[in-house]
């Protein structure tokens, strides 16, 4: 559309990525992080899907989406939506939080208790910690802003225990899932899934989807776009990053990111790098 816009920035000390957009119409197909995403519509009515319903978030509302949580993204009414938001690492804010929680067991994990939220202090919050970190402010004031973010989503979330069977299966669906990072660039079957995890394809396709709630084949793509925003952010070029990650060529990987998340690989690269793009043949 051509009202869209996006800027985009990479803090350099934590490689968080700020981002603040506005788009018109459909914005983005169905896809995961692999950080926890905070984040406030600023204007206009932001439509997606996540955990199975609808979501409608108007001026004032926070979302707050979870790694692996599948969702997309749309305008349902004229004029579009602006949002800000940024990324939080998971191994980063789990660490932490289970620092707070010192007796937690590894048989609980961490979870947002909703995905919609207008409590005014964390919104107001996530809004100072995004200018800070956009805006480059001294580095006492970022780090005094992010610390009062953690205490505001420490309110937001919940400890979810996991049950005999539930573990049972994640741990099928986790095998595989560490499979697939190990082997992200290589040509996959279920097969091979199936034989590392010890069961046979269609006992593995259901945990996984019970566990990620995609298929293995759907979720290994979106974990190849999220390596490829990591490998171009650190300025590899568009053409061996498809390369490395199994993409046929580099117009594949461009039509699944830009499908993602609405912007060129080439452009995602400039605007973390601020390196041109340097075509090759």
């Amino acid at each position: 559309m051509a009202n869209d816009w996006l800027e985009l920035r990479q803090h350099a000390e934590t490689g968080i990525e700020t981002i603040k957009a506005h788009f018109e119409g459909h914005a983005f197909d169905p896809h995961w992080h692999d950080s926890y995403l905070v984040g406030i519509t600023l204007s206009g009515t932001q439509q997606f899907h996540c955990r199975r319903e609808r979501h409608r978030s108007h001026p004032g509302d926070a979302f707050l989406l979870e790694p692996g949580e599948i969702h997309d993204g749309d305008a349902p009414v004229d004029g579009g939506f602006t949002y800000l938001t940024f990324y939080l690492d998971e191994q980063w804010l789990t660490n932490t939080l289970h620092g707070l929680y010192e007796s937690t067991p590894g048989s609980y994990s961490l979870h947002f208790a909703q995905t919609l939220t207008r409590e005014p202090q964390l919104v107001r919050t996530i809004s100072d910690t995004f200018s800070t970190l956009h805006n480059e402010e001294m580095k006492i004031v970022q780090q005094s802003t992010m610390d009062n973010l953690l205490a505001q989503i420490t309110s937001h979330c919940h400890w979810r225990k996991r049950l005999p069977v539930q573990r049972q299966s994640a741990a099928v669906a986790h095998r595989a899932r560490d499979y697939l990072y190990a082997h992200m660039g290589d040509n996959i079957g279920l097969s091979d899934l199936a034989r590392e995890t010890g069961t046979d394809r269609f006992t593995l396709t259901r945990c996984f989807k019970r566990e990620f709630h995609l298929a293995p084949h759907a979720w290994l793509i979106q974990l190849r776009l999220a390596k490829a925003r990591q490998m171009l952010g650190m300025g590899e070029q568009p053409v061996d990053v498809a390369a490395a990650l199994g993409f046929a060529d580099q117009s594949h990987l461009g039509r699944w990111f830009q499908r993602a998340y609405r912007i060129t690989p080439a452009h995602y690269r400039r605007l973390c790098t601020n390196l041109p793009d340097v075509s090759r043949k």
